[in-house]
């Protein structure tokens, strides 16, 4: 009896062999597997030396990748001058092809290769990433293209996390009340905010989905990458991804001054480009416990891959207590 895959890992050459036949970019003479995360990600470098990056995409708790949309966001970033990583397209013109494997057909892109150095903590690098977010959110007012599949809402980034978390392995009797306790009370508490403010989201800028480089003008410049997760969606989701990636996400760890002055810069350089009102700098705070719940639902969904003690009991008691802090948590702005 065939045994059900889950999810492969293909090699680095196949890949390579794989992209080689459908690009018509040239021969690959060297390919290297990067990472296995929600995606597996591959580097490529041609014989003409340029180089790309390829990435196998999986399906998400959501569902497919949201390929279509992605590639014409990048480009319309891209004619506007902001520095990001875009589509490379087939030799037939398609943004992505369909890879046959044990489990399925899976989509596999291909982008534009980056150099530079992950956002560090250095108050030039914190503003050039800052700056070079509130660049995308600018030119994403007047994005016209295909629309996303996904809507970085209260639903998509919490509702439904949610629902699927709670039936984690890992999740016990006890605990499953408590998290869905705390969950409906942040939800309802961000309706009771008002009105919020909404933008192009890269959706998962942390400040390790670009790099900093030094440009020809002699200054520090963000360049983005990684846009799986973008769509509409709040900007105070958006803007609490990084303070969310800064702060301690273990109970009763408090964040260290220099952490604070990281967000602080963060913040202040992304108002010097783009005025952020003051219902939504009080809403990031509370879009980090968000941020959190989003990422336990894609643990949960990632269960059947990475397995079951990804997530323990031991580590979900450990989350409702920083999730209750959370409640209480205030930014300085």
């Amino acid at each position: 009896m065939p045994l059900e895959i889950a999810q492969s890992t293909p090699t680095a050459n196949s890949v390579a062999a794989f992209v080689q036949a459908h690009y018509g970019l040239g021969e690959v003479v060297e390919s290297e597997f990067l990472r296995r995360s929600f995606n597996q990600v591959y580097r490529l470098e041609f014989a003409n030396g340029r180089r790309v990056v390829a990435r196998l995409c999986a399906d998400r708790p959501r569902g497919g990748p949201n390929a279509l949309f992605e590639a014409a966001a990048l480009e319309h970033w891209a004619q506007l001058g902001c520095p990001v990583s875009r589509c490379v397209t087939t030799v037939a013109g398609d943004i992505a092809i369909q890879v046959p494997l044990p489990e399925g057909t899976r989509t596999l892109m291909l982008f534009e290769y980056l150099d530079g150095e992950m956002t560090g903590p250095e108050t030039a690098d914190i503003q050039a990433f800052a700056q070079g977010l509130a660049a995308l959110h600018t030119g994403g007012k007047s994005y016209q293209g295909p629309k996303s599949a996904y809507v970085l809402d209260l639903n998509y980034l919490l509702l439904k996390p949610l629902e699927g978390f709670l039936r984690a392995p890992s999740m016990t009797g006890e605990l499953r009340p408590k998290f869905e306790k705390l969950g409906l009370r942040l939800h309802d508490e961000i309706l009771a905010m008002g009105e919020l403010s909404h933008v192009l989201c890269h959706g998962d800028a942390h400040g390790q989905n670009n790099f900093i480089i030094t440009n020809s003008e002699g200054e520090r410049q963000a360049l983005f990458f990684d846009f799986d997760e973008a769509g509409p969606g709040y900007l105070a989701y958006e803007l609490a991804v990084y303070p969310w990636n800064l702060y301690p996400r273990m109970p009763d760890e408090e964040a260290s001054t220099r952490v604070q002055m990281r967000w602080k810069n963060f913040i202040a350089a992304y108002r010097d480009r783009r005025p952020v009102a003051d219902a939504d700098l009080a809403a990031i705070a509370r879009f980090m416990a968000v941020r959190q719940f989003w990422l336990l639902g894609e643990f949960a969904g990632r269960v059947p891959v990475w397995g079951s003690q990804t997530m323990t009991t031991g580590q979900l008691h450990r989350q409702v207590e920083l999730l209750r802090q959370w409640e209480l948590l205030q930014l300085p702005t």
